[in-house]
């Protein structure tokens, strides 16, 4: 019991590493992750050990341990891909050539999604608002909302719900919606067609 409070606190007290990032508030990037130039929506968080670049990240969504997102791109139309021919600082310090590599795409990652951990993000992959990704995916391309994938390279393994419910949970956009009128929903939030109806009714539709 000691040995695992002991573990718990030094991984507390590694801090996280944020650069050019907005993060509301109400977000959390737990300690030893790195994010920079990117952006969290509220009330979304990223776990432990998570490498976050040139990333935008809507609201309410959930990213696990370990996750990466996004990171540089060597340019493999090149004859070569190693950084002692481009420009910028790099692990290795020589420098054969300076040329300007091509700009990193930025991802955008929507809202209420869920990120399993040890997952891998390309950079420039769009993913959908309620999409999920289990946990060790390889995601190389876009992924549509309401989606589950999983798998290296990561693939469709079912729709969370049928098509009619996610129509109308995306025209909600329940995660814009102010704090007041959540909190009023949340009552019904396991229920996907109930929750609907809330919303319709508190909206006045």
């Amino acid at each position: 019991m000691i040995g695992y409070l002991v573990s718990r606190l030094i991984k507390k007290i590694q801090f996280p590493a944020i650069l050019r990032s907005k993060i509301p508030r109400t977000s959390k990037v737990e300690a030893g992750s790195r994010v920079i130039d990117s952006t969290f929506g509220k009330y979304s968080f990223c776990g432990y050990d998570c490498r976050i670049f040139k990333a935008d990240i809507g609201s309410f969504t959930s990213i696990a341990d370990n996750v990466v997102i996004g990171g540089a791109r060597h340019p493999y139309e090149w004859v070569s891909t190693s950084p002692v021919f481009y420009a910028g600082r790099d692990s290795v310090k020589k420098k054969f050539s300076e040329f300007e590599r091509p700009e990193d795409p930025r991802t955008v990652i929507g809202n209420d999604v869920w990120i399993g951990s040890n997952a891998m993000i390309r950079a420039g992959v769009q993913i959908g608002n309620g999409a999920v990704i289990g946990m060790g995916s390889v995601v190389t391309k876009d992924v549509p909302e309401f989606e589950i994938w999983a798998g290296n390279p990561a693939r469709l393994l079912k729709k969370r719900f049928n098509d009619e419910i996610s129509q109308a949970i995306s025209e909600s956009r329940w995660w814009d919606l102010p704090e007041n009128i959540l909190q009023e929903m949340a009552r019904e939030i396991t229920n996907p067609q109930r929750i609907l109806q809330v919303n319709n009714g508190i909206n006045g539709i």
